[in-house]
């Protein structure tokens, strides 16, 4: 029985990883595909920790998208899907202290380091249109 629930997870969930893959974000499935995608890094990378909730659905995935037909955007484009890649999602979320686990949340690094954050209590209260405008102006401070 399990394996049937946990293939209907996987089945319903794929759309919403799908959301992410198609406009070029590379999916870290492990910790350490986590470790060898951020640690001693150079450059920029956006790191989405995607979510099944409605606020991923209606405006942390689609603010992504919006953000990344910015003229300046990251080098590198990562996601992590939290409650289905608990491992990897554990590993990326070592890299955004300070900040405590958020799901959705995203996060901008340069060089490795965490420059820019936004948490579940960002994206839940704003638009698409808000969350977006808010990464392409990280973008451009930390991008060029």
């Amino acid at each position: 029985m399990s394996m049937s629930f946990e293939r209907y997870m996987t089945d319903m969930v794929q759309p919403m990883r799908d959301d992410l893959t198609r406009i070029g974000i590379t999916e870290l499935r492990t910790p350490e595909e986590v470790e060898a995608a951020i640690q001693d890094s150079k450059g920029t990378a956006l790191v989405v920790v995607n979510s099944v909730c409605g606020c991923a659905a209606g405006q942390c995935r689609p603010g992504v998208a919006a953000a990344l037909q910015n003229e300046v955007t990251p080098d590198k484009l990562y996601t992590v899907f939290a409650g289905q890649d608990k491992e990897a999602t554990a590993k990326a979320r070592e890299y955004f202290a300070p900040y405590p686990p958020s799901s959705p949340s995203i996060a901008l690094m340069k060089d490795g380091e965490l420059v820019h954050f936004i948490e579940r209590h960002q994206i839940e209260n704003r638009s698409a249109q808000e969350i977006a405008a808010d990464l392409a102006g990280a973008f451009e401070r930390f991008c060029v």
